[in-house]
């Protein structure tokens, strides 16, 4: 079998497989874009694929502008700066192109450039995505060249506040992508812990979703599928980063995370995100450290559910089934043992278990998070 290709509108415009990078400058052209800006990372902006996606563009008269300082976990200092970049370069659209943060942080320049509120008044809070003016958003492309965030189907972006070192979930409806591009292709050249992190972020993001108990079936059913992508082909990119197929699964596990997790996140990411705010770890990986520990914490709450994803999965042994599996799989990916491995202190576990209980992912989790039983999950973790 080779790896697909298919376009989808779900929930935005995807053109999906191999090559399909090549399609860019329509794409741009279509939304209205005549002098795109490409936002990258710092880390992509001197690799091959950007110098060819700025190559497309290039060729069909719409310039090569990139903007590239962009931080593993993007701040609104880094959002300045591409917005002081967008505006001395006269653009009109903003290409978001790498990982979750270039993606996360292209749409926060397009959401900003041109708001008469500070984008702290846009967090994913009640209606307050209605402050903004919806007019003046420019138009967005997201080509993803990870798999994991899912942000190239999201109507959010994740960014970190330089002063209060919190994340911050940023909401508006404008900033669904108009079209992503999703090119397996691009992906191949990966490092290898990078390729281990996004993907435990799919898995991570499939996992909540599908444990949240909110009432959302069509979200359960593709964070079901999702998991079932992610055991089976996260492996197979990891040992053979040129497998196609498997690296185009991968992608659409990611989206299917994104996508899913509308039905709501939990501990895994309540956990996680103070600790890349404070520390600067990659979120994926943080995701992966904490997940067998709050399989443990929610255990009571999602073991009748678990054993039927494990049926579903194949996994034998039901809810200890299901988490050896992922013991299996983070081993396999080199995975970090614990946060202590990570740099966390036990000294901050107070200042982070406060960050936990503010993050908007800890409402979604099986089992109530307090003070007492987060501090202790934390502790666990260390």
């Amino acid at each position: 079998m080779t790896a697909p290709t298919a376009n989808w509108s779900y929930p935005t415009a995807v053109k999906f497989g191999p090559g399909r990078i090549k399609e860019l400058a329509d794409h741009c052209k279509a939304v209205g874009m005549k002098r795109p800006l490409l936002v990258t990372d710092k880390a992509l902006a001197s690799l091959p694929i950007t110098a060819g996606a700025l190559d497309i563009l290039d060729a069909a008269g719409l310039g090569r502008a990139v903007f590239s300082e962009v931080d593993p976990n993007p701040n609104e200092k880094n959002m300045e700066a591409g917005i002081e970049a967008y505006r001395k370069g006269g653009h009109d659209g903003v290409v978001c192109f790498g990982g979750g943060s270039a993606l996360d942080l292209g749409k926060m320049i397009a959401l900003m450039v041109d708001q008469n509120v500070s984008v702290w008044e846009l967090e994913d809070i009640g209606d307050w995505w209605t402050r903004a003016n919806p007019d003046t958003v420019a138009p967005i492309i997201a080509v993803p060249t990870t798999a994991g965030t899912g942000s190239e189907v999201g109507r959010a972006g994740v960014l970190t506040n330089s002063e209060t070192h919190k994340k911050k979930i940023i909401f508006h409806p404008k900033l669904l992508p108009a079209v992503t591009i999703c090119d397996p292709e691009l992906t191949v050249g990966m490092p290898k812990f990078i390729t281990a992190g996004t993907g435990m972020d799919a898995l991570a993001h499939c996992l909540e979703a599908y444990s949240s108990p909110f009432y959302h079936p069509m979200s359960q059913g593709i964070a079901l599928e999702g998991m079932r992508l992610v055991f089976e082909n996260l492996p197979k990119v990891y040992a053979t980063p040129t497998d196609l197929e498997a690296r185009a699964n991968m992608m659409s596990a990611a989206a299917m995370g994104a996508v899913a997790f509308q039905k709501g996140l939990g501990a895994i990411h309540s956990l996680s995100h103070p600790v890349g705010a404070v520390y600067g770890t990659h979120h994926g990986t943080t995701n992966a450290v904490v997940m067998p520990m709050v399989l443990d914490f929610n255990r009571h709450a999602i073991e009748d559910r678990i054993e039927k994803a494990a049926a579903y999965l194949g996994i034998a042994g039901g809810f200890d089934g299901f988490r050896a599996r992922v013991m299996e799989l983070r081993a396999g990916l080199s995975i970090p043992e614990n946060l202590t491995a990570m740099g966390v202190e036990a000294t901050r576990l107070d200042e982070l278990t406060e960050m936990a209980l503010e993050d908007p992912s800890c409402g979604g989790n099986p089992v109530e998070m307090t003070r007492d039983n987060t501090r202790a999950l934390y502790e666990v973790c260390i």
